[in-house]
């Protein structure tokens, strides 16, 4: 049977009564997304399918300049934001690598008016592509193209009436913006076009 790869933030399939999240998913929205990089795996159990991601074999290698990359942010200030790449394509690496994405990498368009924090925050898992190394040590990282961007945001923190504490994952309801569908608290991000516009959260009138 081939094995079907999958990153960080992929729809992997339809959730309902009898498709279930597992292991390396979470479900948003009436869909099944992984939640690391590796090899989707179906498991039939009483009348259930059982849908799990397998963490892929660790290897050693660098990434190159296009390659495209699963990086969790880190650090972000005014200039740029810090990161450590944890994927390259569908390989996870076997410890992360440091990245750095600047201000005018963010986008293609109106680089000047570019705010760091209204694209980014601290967790954040985004795609980004590698360009031409500055830093020694560092990789360059990129998100001009529509494709790239945050694909999972920082989740919110929430407490309960009886104290119980969470998190929960913001979903995108614009390019430009996540949503946490608890709380309606908005975040600005730079959200990668990677999902179907039915996935999108309509705003409230």
């Amino acid at each position: 049977m081939e094995e079907i790869a999958a990153f960080p933030g992929q729809r992997i399939c339809v959730a309902n009564e009898n498709t279930i999240s597992s292991t390396g998913t979470y479900e948003r929205l009436g869909y099944i997304y992984s939640s690391l990089a590796g090899i989707v795996e179906t498991k039939d159990e009483d009348k259930n399918k059982i849908i799990s991601v397998r963490a892929s074999g660790q290897k050693t290698v660098l990434p190159m300049v296009g390659d495209v990359v699963t990086a969790r942010v880190e650090i972000v200030n005014q200039r740029f934001a810090k990161c450590q790449i944890i994927c390259i394509n569908d390989i996870l690496l076997n410890r992360p690598l440091r990245g750095i994405l600047r201000k005018e990498d963010v986008r293609a368009t109106d680089i000047d008016r570019v705010e760091m924090y209204k694209n980014f925050r601290p967790n954040d898992i985004i795609l980004a592509k590698i360009i031409p190394q500055i830093e020694l040590h560092t990789y360059s990282l990129s998100t001009a193209e529509n494709e790239l961007g945050v694909v999972i945001a920082n989740p919110r923190s929430i407490i309960t009436s009886s104290g119980k504490y969470f998190t929960n994952p913001m979903v995108p309801i614009s390019w430009a913006k996540m949503k946490c569908p608890l709380t309606g608290v908005e975040e600005p991000r730079k959200v990668a076009k990677i999902m179907s516009e039915d996935s999108l959260v309509k705003r409230e009138q």
